[in-house]
């Protein structure tokens, strides 16, 4: 797990930056098929919508393992520990409705 991130509100807002938006999709990419899917159509259908905070609890959530995600994604696993975040939890409500 890296450590822990912060919202820069100096550096601007994610949805002013273009460049951000791009790293975040690049960095969403995975080596599970299955969370690539998943993290396409959450992008697909939500990038334009989302905050700071949910990018904050985005990048959380690709810190951890494709196959801890991929529970996460399914509902095997709850968020505990560092991931019990609101906006980890945000993150993911809408991923798994997606």
């Amino acid at each position: 797990m890296s450590p822990t991130h912060t919202v820069d509100s100096t550096a601007g807002a994610h949805q002013a930056d273009a460049a951000r938006r791009r790293r975040l999709r690049w960095r969403a990419r995975r080596g599970l098929l299955e969370n690539d899917l998943l993290l396409t159509r959450f992008l697909d259908r939500h990038e334009t919508v989302l905050t700071d905070e949910d990018v904050l609890g985005l990048d959380k959530l690709l810190d951890v393992t494709d196959n801890e995600l991929l529970d996460l994604f399914l509902s095997r696993a709850e968020p505990s520990g560092e991931l019990d975040h609101p906006a980890i939890h945000s993150v993911l409500a809408r991923v798994r409705a997606s």
